[in-house]
């Protein structure tokens, strides 16, 4: 039997909320309804923050009501706050995210605090899940290179990765949010991380800015992580980091994986369905190499 490797489906939030053009409830929803036929286990819906400041992402709890519940896809919301956990604690999620980074500006610039705040933000959210039973994944930007720091220290990646954990999160992923990373140094990233770490605990986010993000992926999957974000379509980017463009696309990474005799659980037709249905909503070309590669063969 093929080992599996999961995909976390992030388009709907990290993707869409970076985008500039922003879609009404309805589109949102119709593009999850696609995302749900595509054979997708993990899909990240929106995220429960401020309106004023994430409008893309504005009634994400609103929009998760709206959407059938497939006991075997596990929808999740972001919730930087224990406002956005109660949030999505009231229309029933039950897998919630927290974010934070293994540098201190980056930090600053994105959520306005410390790394020991955020993670101190965090502790009343962590509490409140551990009382209703709530799973809890944590994000680390920044994993090899800062926009404002340059390089970033590996252990300085584990410290944060172990501090998550120990406050319960179940799984750590990882972001190479800026897309600077070549293979060697995401190496030593994972290498450090799993002197301490289980790989069961541990995902990769990889941003395709240099053209590095599946590079990077093969590099991961050599290190025994399974658990990777994508984005289909290769959605959004990071408004944080001057020029970093969209997340490794979902259609890239699938190609990837089937060849390299991995199970994903996709159904190719409806991942190129749904690729084609919200490149063309948002009026944008796809990035993604294999997407592109598909439709011309499809068409000649």
């Amino acid at each position: 039997m093929s080992e599996f490797v999961k995909i976390v489906e992030v388009a709907p939030r990290d993707g869409l909320q970076n985008e500039k053009t922003p879609l009404n409830l309805e589109q949102r929803k119709d593009f999850i309804l696609d995302l749900m036929q595509t054979g997708l286990k993990s899909i990240e819906v929106g995220s429960c923050v401020s309106a004023k400041w994430v409008p893309q992402m504005a009634e994400s709890d609103a929009l998760f009501v709206q959407l059938p519940q497939d006991p075997n896809i596990q929808f999740s919301l972001l919730t930087p706050n224990l406002k956005g956990f109660e949030s999505a604690l009231a229309v029933g999620c039950k897998e919630v995210a927290v974010f934070t980074a293994a540098s201190e500006s980056f930090t600053r610039k994105n959520i306005n605090c410390s790394i020991d705040e955020s993670l101190e933000k965090f502790a009343d959210v962590m509490s409140a899940a551990k009382a209703n039973g709530i799973k809890v994944r944590g994000y680390v930007s920044c994993m090899v290179d800062c926009p404002y720091e340059g390089a970033i220290d590996p252990q300085q990646v584990v410290k944060v990765s172990k501090r998550l954990l120990d406050m319960g999160c179940y799984e750590v992923s990882l972001g190479e949010t800026i897309g600077t990373a070549t293979p060697d140094r995401v190496k030593k990233v994972w290498d450090a991380c799993l002197a301490e770490l289980d790989s069961q605990v541990l995902a990769g986010h990889f941003h395709n800015t240099y053209g590095m993000a599946i590079a990077n992926i093969y590099q991961s999957l050599n290190q025994g992580i399974r658990v990777f974000d994508s984005s289909i379509a290769g959605l959004g980017g990071c408004p944080y980091a001057k020029g970093a463009s969209g997340n490794v696309a979902t259609e890239d990474l699938y190609y990837l994986l089937s060849r390299m005799g991995f199970e994903t659980g996709i159904n190719l037709d409806a991942l190129m369905h749904a690729s084609r249905n919200i490149s063309q909503v948002l009026k944008r070309n796809n990035p993604s190499n294999y997407a592109n590669a598909y439709w011309q063969t499809q068409c000649a």
